[in-house]
């Protein structure tokens, strides 16, 4: 039995689904004679015609309509086939380092607008109790003091910070009396550069009175201190922009005033080299805190 010569498949099945020589030329990448060199070779290997030529494009024959079936079939399954297992290229992975807090509460609930983006971009997120050592070429979004970084830093978000507290907890709290209600308090090592409940209270008007104060809560980590506040466990101190979706959804309401410090803060640095992958993250962050590109 002689043998089909399958040289034509391709063109053959483009033809068919694009209903026109030259449109199929088009998107094979190829000219018009030489679809129709090929189309010609199919007919002789089969003896009837496979298309019907009209003022229009062309159309299938029956007989032509039975192969287009069955190679656009083989010609699918084929090409799959291909790119499964043709070597893929490796994407970019970014590495950016943080702490807990800033991951948890700033970046993961808004990390898919970079991610539809930029898919071609492949994404490590490194949390850390305190990001403070990175890699050749890593990025890194870091608490600092503006005087420990270089002048490359950018301060994407100061440092402010407001007791926060459940709703229902607040309501029980009569004015003037927050050094009286029940703290929760991040564990960090000593010299720990942020505002913590004893710096905080040192501002109030009025000190905490030992002997009227309920039980506290320690926590480890920013995230468990933010989870204890929603759960009514006590007031804990809410930094400005870690916070901010939890109180415009009145998941935590303030309770008391705010303290600053504009020369603390997080801060965006990155170790050079720098490539588009890199520079695309750090126009994104920067963006997503409001400041200006570039």
């Amino acid at each position: 039995m002689r043998r089909v010569d399958l040289g034509w498949m391709r063109v053959f099945v483009e033809v068919g689904r694009a209903g026109s020589l030259s449109e199929a030329a088009h998107r094979l990448n190829i000219t018009q004679p030489a679809v129709s060199y090929q189309i010609r070779r199919a007919e002789g290997e089969f003896g009837v015609a496979l298309l019907l030529r009209k003022a229009r494009g062309v159309e299938l024959t029956p007989e032509g309509r039975a192969l287009h079936d069955i190679l656009t079939r083989a010609v699918t399954q084929v090409d799959a086939l291909a790119e499964a297992l043709r070597p893929q290229p490796r994407r970019k992975t970014l590495r950016l380092c943080t702490d807990y807090a800033f991951s948890s509460l700033w970046l993961m609930p808004r990390l898919h607008l970079f991610r539809a983006a930029h898919p071609e971009l492949e994404l490590q997120i490194v949390a850390l109790q305190h990001a403070g050592t990175r890699a050749e070429g890593e990025m890194a979004v870091v608490f600092a003091s503006r005087a420990e970084l270089g002048p490359e830093a950018v301060q994407i978000m100061p440092e402010a910070v407001v007791p926060v507290c459940a709703p229902a907890l607040r309501a029980g709290l009569p004015d003037g009396v927050l050094p009286d209600a029940p703290l929760i308090h991040l564990d960090a090592e000593p010299g720990a550069i942020w505002f913590d409940w004893t710096s905080y209270q040192r501002t109030l008007p009025r000190a905490r009175d030992p002997r009227r104060a309920r039980g506290d809560l320690r926590c480890n980590t920013y995230a468990l201190v933010i989870e204890a506040a929603l759960a009514g466990q006590g007031v804990a101190l809410g930094w400005r922009g870690l916070v901010d979706r939890l109180l415009a959804r009145d998941q935590l309401v303030e309770a008391g005033p705010e303290l600053t410090n504009p020369d603390r803060g997080y801060f965006l640095v990155a170790n050079a080299p720098h490539d588009a992958g890199a520079e695309a993250l750090c126009s994104w962050l920067r963006a997503e805190a409001g400041l200006p590109s570039g």
